[in-house]
């Protein structure tokens, strides 16, 4: 039987009710396709959530490791959360293809790891909860290159078959607690409430 969708407001309260997932921290991955709405979805919850921290996996991807970047993400922000700590992680610029300063992140109620591979089985055990971006992989392409424009078209040449490889190897969606689909009026939620894989 199909579940009733709930809507942000109900999503944020549901969020802040979880028991803790790293350290004090509810760490919860808002994972789909590249072009799926992550970012803006991340946003919006994030401001139903009373301005909680969004990292953004972008921040942690790079040219050279468009998704080799799990030990670097456990070893400078999910670790030290776990300890209660601060977490301290170099955002990389992707115009100048370096890492920027050194950026802090401390311990918060909750923060939204945003990104392709939120959900990835290395973190998914740090997670709270995990959401998935509800698009079907062609448009979210079609729709990131269009945002992107032709100046990123190499980029996508590259990037398409990398995420096929990814999520054939280390799925999220069947792992995900709730299904997020953009609508009219903004999003709805999809609570996966049977047939979750065991994390």
């Amino acid at each position: 039987m199909q579940e009733t969708p709930i809507r942000l407001h109900t999503l944020a309260h549901r969020l802040r009710r979880l028991p803790p997932s790293c350290g004090s921290v509810r760490l919860v991955g808002v994972d789909g396709h590249a072009g799926s709405g992550k970012s803006t979805f991340a946003d919006c919850l994030a401001g139903a959530l009373g301005g909680v921290p969004v990292l953004r996996l972008d921040d942690i991807a790079t040219h050279d490791e468009l998704f080799a970047w799990t030990g670097r993400l456990l070893r400078e922000v999910v670790e030290p959360l776990g300890r209660g700590e601060t977490a301290r992680y170099r955002p990389y610029d992707w115009r100048r293809r370096d890492f920027g300063p050194a950026r802090a992140l401390p311990p918060a109620p909750v923060i939204l790891v945003e990104g392709v591979g939120a959900g990835r089985r290395a973190l998914r055990p740090h997670l709270a909860q995990l959401l998935w971006m509800e698009t079907p992989p062609e448009d979210a392409w079609a729709r990131g290159r269009r945002r992107d424009g032709s100046a990123q078209s190499d980029f996508w040449e590259r990037w398409v078959p990398a995420e096929r490889r990814h999520f054939a190897d280390d799925p999220s969606e069947p792992f995900a607690d709730h299904l997020v689909r953009q609508c009219s009026d903004g999003y709805e939620v999809l609570p996966r409430t049977t047939g979750t894989p065991v994390r």
